[in-house]
């Protein structure tokens, strides 16, 4: 492929993180991951499916501040963490990468103050938690900062592992429709079938997670390959415009057809 001159917009992107939850499978197949769908009425990704997450809030990089000063994290990266478990929280319930008294009716009533104060220090102090981010890995980061698209997001991806087949999740109702375990081969046959749509980005990491038989192998992976910002680019071959990323990132597809992809 030759590639077209590169286009920086200029684009300063949304801060944002998602957390690709891991389960067993109740069949003891391949591991599951959590997905869920997003409102029609979303200006980014609506009617996607997409993993739980979402943008990087003023009082996550203040938190932030204190977290790094206390392990060494950087700031940045501590904040973009913090969002990453508090959007879990909101918007499945599932309380991932905190430590302390926890059980399903706590993660509740922790949830449903989180709704109220929009903040997760309150809810660390009311309920005597602490965070423990050791319990997410960082993935990936998605840039798409030269892609014409309404709204531009610098979104961090990490891993996390709930282990066990049986756990209960509901949606917010907020910005998302419904929530679904799936495999991530399962997620792309579904697509093929027209049951959901998926964003390029969603697509891209689903084909990498599809690459694994368990949480520990794609963990391995994302420890074993450093973390670069993937920018998707243009590129012309044989008369078709195409839409890749880096070759050496972890990815097991790395272009698509321009006219093919669907875009936030």
């Amino acid at each position: 492929m030759t590639s077209d001159t590169p286009r920086d917009s200029g684009a300063v992107g949304i801060p944002a993180a998602t957390i690709i939850i891991f389960r067993n499978a109740p069949d003891g197949g391949a591991p599951e991951v959590l997905m869920t769908v997003r409102s029609r009425n979303m200006v980014f990704a609506g009617g996607m499916a997409v993993f739980p997450g979402g943008r990087v809030d003023p009082a996550d990089y203040v938190l932030g501040e204190a977290v790094a000063a206390e392990t060494g994290l950087a700031a940045d990266e501590a904040a973009h963490q913090i969002a990453a478990v508090r959007e879990t929280l909101e918007e499945t319930g599932l309380a991932l990468g905190f430590a302390g008294n926890i059980d399903a009716a706590r993660a509740a009533d922790a949830r449903a103050m989180l709704a109220h104060t929009a903040a997760l220090a309150p809810v660390l102090e009311a309920f005597d938690w602490r965070l423990d981010l050791a319990q997410i890995t960082p993935f990936a980061r998605w840039f798409p900062k030269n892609e014409a698209i309404a709204r531009i997001y610098d979104t961090r991806f990490y891993l996390a592992n709930l282990g066990t087949g049986d756990v209960n999740v509901s949606i917010d109702h907020a910005e998302n429709t419904h929530l679904f375990w799936t495999t991530a081969t399962g997620a792309l046959e579904a697509a093929e079938r027209g049951e959901i749509k998926l964003i390029f980005p969603t697509r891209r990491n689903l084909e990498r997670l599809a690459l694994f038989a368990s949480y520990e192998e794609a963990r391995a992976q994302a420890e074993a390959i450093p973390v670069r910002t993937i920018m998707p680019q243009v590129v012309e071959q044989g008369g078709r415009s195409w839409l890749t990323i880096l070759s050496d990132a972890g990815y097991p597809v790395t272009a698509e057809p321009l006219e093919n992809v669907a875009r936030g």
